[in-house]
């Protein structure tokens, strides 16, 4: 499995999202606190960032376990961004398609992260495979259970869907082809999160009044405002607003807080 962060906020350097809280991502690469399945985070890792005024993100990854990357040191003291997605790997198969398969996976404005496994990949996920565009299917980023995934969820951003249908559609087919898969996925365009919980933790930070959301697979803190999301559930997120709406039934009737806006 894996541990992932996304952040719409302020700006902040990724010392400080990533690396500085008591109980950071950088720490979950060796000691997560809520972690369902494996115990450390070392078959690689990335980092997304936003600079102003350009929608297209800059990505850092390593095959390499992040505490024992120099160069993510010192790239963490000065890079500052509003909008972040990053992700500690423990591959599925050790190994396999090195870098590439490092999160965020990439595409235009958008970045991706997978936190779980296919159940009998790659057999149960063959005819979903099969049914995207040949270019789409070939163009995949490595050969990994997550790489699907994030052609999947391209191929429904491509189609035009938001960045909450573009995740709840493919969860929704993996889960009825491969029972008993963790799909927790992880989206962001730098405006707005998505996010699913579905075989794991998720939780997330709501802040509207500083402008600020956090939605990761564990608190990074002991901040009392940390919410988790209920399993089988997407959910989507502004800088001041955060909605969860189950993925057991249609999207309505939508929980929602802070307010709305950008």
């Amino acid at each position: 499995m894996c541990r992932h962060l996304a952040y719409l906020g302020p700006t902040a350097t990724l010392g400080r999202l990533l690396s500085d809280p008591e109980h950071s991502l950088v720490r979950q690469s060796w000691e997560p606190r809520r972690q369902r399945h494996g115990t450390i985070n070392a078959d690689g890792f990335g980092i997304g960032w936003y600079a102003q005024g350009d929608p297209v993100p800059a990505r850092y990854r390593r095959t390499g376990p992040i505490w024992g990357d120099l160069s993510f040191t010192d790239l963490a003291r000065v890079v500052r961004s509003g909008a972040v997605l990053a992700a500690v790997r423990d591959a599925t198969r050790a190994g396999a398609d090195g870098e590439a398969a490092a999160a965020p996976f990439a595409a235009g404005p958008w970045l991706f992260s997978h936190n779980g496994a296919i159940r009998d990949w790659p057999d149960a996920a063959a005819p979903l495979a099969a049914a995207l565009p040949p270019r789409e299917l070939l163009s995949a980023a490595a050969s990994t259970d997550s790489a699907l995934i994030w052609a999947l969820v391209l191929h429904r951003l491509n189609e035009g869907d938001g960045l909450g249908a573009a995740l709840a559609a493919p969860v929704r087919a993996l889960a009825e082809a491969s029972p008993g898969s963790s799909l927790n996925l992880l989206l962001t365009d730098g405006r707005t999160i998505a996010a699913t919980a579905w075989g794991d933790s998720l939780w997330y930070l709501p802040d509207p009044r500083g402008r600020r959301t956090v939605v990761a697979s564990e608190p990074y803190d002991d901040d009392q405002r940390w919410c988790e999301v209920p399993d089988r559930t997407l959910l989507t997120a502004t800088r001041t607003r955060v909605d969860l709406v189950s993925l057991k039934e249609t999207p309505a009737g939508a929980a929602h807080q802070g307010d709305e806006g950008p």
